[in-house]
């Protein structure tokens, strides 16, 4: 980050790492050294009533944005209305510096979940028909509230994520042990859409003992 270069990071919202974003919030407020990094979320789950931010972007301000006083200016929200030319945004602003990653247990990433997406897509919106559960999935990502809960949600495609200079990927916990295995010690399928991901050039994998505990 020390660089006068323009640094694009997209970022999880998922669990792992809110300690990561605990102890960087000391470390990038009123920093000026990081005023050259601009923000991106790479999925959003809407929500059908509240105005604003959807569960994504919600939880990033709560985690990061907010504790951190990033600039507004540096964060580049992506949503429903803008989704169909967040690829190409993204390539006119020098493209994605680094990504940063959870898994599921399924093996997904982003909103990539088994039987929603091919390796060939780019950034693109999830109907909730998309898969039998996906209505269920949904109404968990809006926390239960089946008036908040929304017919679609939008992510980056595998495409668009293997775009990125540098992926990070962490995972923990005895849960995931099985299918870090699967996804990069394993064949390349979609039927495992984080299993991409070993292709990327200049990928980094960070886990506890738990959740490498069948790799090594």
């Amino acid at each position: 980050m020390y660089q006068d270069k323009r640094v694009n990071l997209a970022i999880t919202a998922g669990s792992t790492p809110v300690k990561m974003y605990e102890y960087l919030v000391d470390d990038v407020k009123d920093k000026t050294y990081f005023d050259n990094v601009h923000y991106y979320n790479f999925d959003e789950i809407p929500f059908m009533k509240k105005k604003g931010y959807g569960v994504t972007m919600t939880n990033l301000s709560k985690l990061f944005f907010d504790p951190a006083g990033i600039d507004t200016e540096h964060i580049h929200p992506l949503d429903q209305d803008n989704y169909q030319s967040q690829d190409l945004r993204i390539k006119q602003d020098g493209g994605l510096d680094l990504i940063l990653l959870g898994i599921g247990a399924d093996g997904h990433y982003c909103g990539n979940l088994p039987g929603t997406t091919t390796f060939e897509n780019e950034t693109s919106l999830v109907d909730e028909n998309a898969t039998p559960n996906m209505k269920d999935v949904l109404l968990n990502e809006v926390g239960g509230d089946e008036a908040e809960r929304p017919s679609f949600y939008v992510t980056m495609g595998p495409k668009s994520v293997m775009q990125a200079k540098e992926i990070v990927l962490f995972a923990t916990g005895k849960k995931k042990a099985r299918i870090i295995k699967q996804a990069f010690f394993g064949p390349v399928t979609n039927d495992v859409p984080a299993s991409l991901l070993q292709t990327h050039p200049n990928l980094t994998i960070v886990l506890d003992k738990e959740a490498a505990a069948e790799i090594i």
